[in-house]
């Protein structure tokens, strides 16, 4: 990692073992360990610009992904930093990988479905990684991202069944359910996805409107998203 900063004048750093992993990586080794030494191989190298995705945290229900998240972000703050908090992204959340299975019109609903989500694309926040270089308004500042519309899950539902002409089987995990898999949890990775999984069901809503007109960044709708993965025309 010295080798790859040296020379160079910004980082922009995505890594995870959330959903991307060799043999050996975990939370403790990717989000912890390895995010603080690309830190410091940073600031060895003279590194000025340091932009760190991140993620919301869920109030009340911390995992070792939000502490470690919160450490780097600690870490970055003598740089002339961005963080970007994103939301839900909705090609994760929103996919069979996760239980919402478009094709086959089924969705797991986590919680009551009835808490607004602001699902957010990861194309948009990687243009929004691109944007906090040329833009000053970016700098020492820490971003909360979503998409452009806080939507329910039962919402996100009804939007889908509009567009595909199709209706959904649900599936509802009661928060109670929930909450029992994050507190029986017994690894780093199971613990931190049982919050995630609290954070959608409790819903995490953003007003966009202030980044949008600072930043001039148009946000990826569920309905946009809905229609690329049904393959069905805009126009319909």
């Amino acid at each position: 990692m010295e080798r790859a900063c040296k020379g160079i004048d910004a980082v922009i750093s995505t890594a995870s073992s959330t959903l991307s992993r060799q043999a050996g990586d975990s939370i403790e080794s990717v989000d912890d360990a390895g995010q603080m030494n690309l830190v410091l191989a940073a600031k060895k190298a003279g590194v000025n610009q340091f932009v760190f995705v991140s993620f919301r945290p869920v109030p009340g229900v911390p995992s070792p992904l939000s502490d470690a998240k919160s450490r780097v972000e600690g870490a970055i703050s003598d740089l002339n930093f961005t963080v970007i908090r994103a939301s839900w992204f909705m090609e994760v959340w929103l996919s069979a990988a996760l239980g919402f299975d478009f094709v086959n019109g089924a969705a797991r609903i986590l919680g009551s479905g009835t808490a607004p989500v602001s699902w957010v694309s990861y194309k948009d926040v990687a243009e929004m990684c691109v944007l906090a270089f040329a833009n000053p308004a970016a700098s020492r500042k820490i971003i909360e991202f979503g998409g452009p519309e806080p939507l329910s899950a039962l919402e996100v539902v009804a939007r889908f069944e509009a567009i595909s002409g199709r209706s959904f089987a649900l599936e509802y995990v009661p928060e109670e359910v929930l909450r029992a898999q994050y507190d029986s949890a017994s690894d780093s990775m199971n613990k931190s996805f049982g919050a995630l999984m609290l954070g959608c069901a409790q819903g995490d809503e953003i007003d966009m409107g202030p980044v949008v007109q600072t930043f001039g960044l148009p946000l990826t709708s569920v309905d946009e998203y809905a229609r690329a993965v049904l393959g069905v025309s805009s126009r319909v």
